[in-house]
């Protein structure tokens, strides 16, 4: 399923943030850009290596108007535990969403059948609540934040420069591209 322009669904699941279980529903994302980054179990290899590298841009995301949520089908009390017990995610400063009853990961199919465990998924969502960007990785493969960000500002300059596309690698600041008949066969 092609999951760009759709809707983000009602959701209402339980969370881990800043040393409180709390709730998030849709509503509660709308109004910024949002980034769901879905990993696939606390207590594990890569995904801290991944949670802690997005915490070292996290400021760069909140500068952007963008609020991360790490998203995982552990349990509120295991995100907890894990934050309670490993140093690397007790630093963690954005939400911890619990998706236990698979409402988001569902959503997005995102769930390994044979360990009931979410892939490796990055959505980026609009203030509206529609997904403008996505990727899905395999189990080992993790991700780099800088790229995600990167992403992000990129599907923000299109949102409000839409006669103006990015190119490959493109950052704040550098040259974008004017789509247009005089271009064609000279990029």
């Amino acid at each position: 399923m092609n999951y760009i322009n759709k809707e983000l669904p009602d959701f209402d699941v339980k969370a881990y943030h800043n040393g409180e279980l709390v709730n998030y529903k849709k509503s509660d994302l709308l109004g910024k850009w949002s980034i769901l980054f879905f990993y696939p179990a606390d207590f594990s290899f890569v995904c801290p290596t991944e949670l802690e590298d997005l915490e070292s841009s996290y400021s760069e995301f909140k500068k952007n108007n963008a609020e991360v949520y790490s998203v995982s089908v552990d349990s509120e009390f295991s995100h907890m535990s894990w934050a309670q017990n490993t140093e690397t995610i007790s630093k963690l400063e954005y939400p911890m969403l619990s998706d236990q009853k698979h409402e988001l990961a569902d959503f997005f199919d995102l769930i390994e059948e044979d360990s009931g465990r979410a892939y490796r998924g990055v959505f980026i969502i609009n203030p509206e609540g529609i997904i403008k960007s996505y990727t899905i990785n395999a189990m080992g493969i993790g991700r780099n934040a800088q790229e995600i960000l990167r992403t992000l500002q990129a599907a923000q300059f299109v949102a409000e420069n839409g006669d103006n596309v990015c190119p490959a690698n493109w950052h704040p600041g550098e040259k974008t591209i004017k789509p247009g008949a005089d271009l064609v066969g000279k990029i």
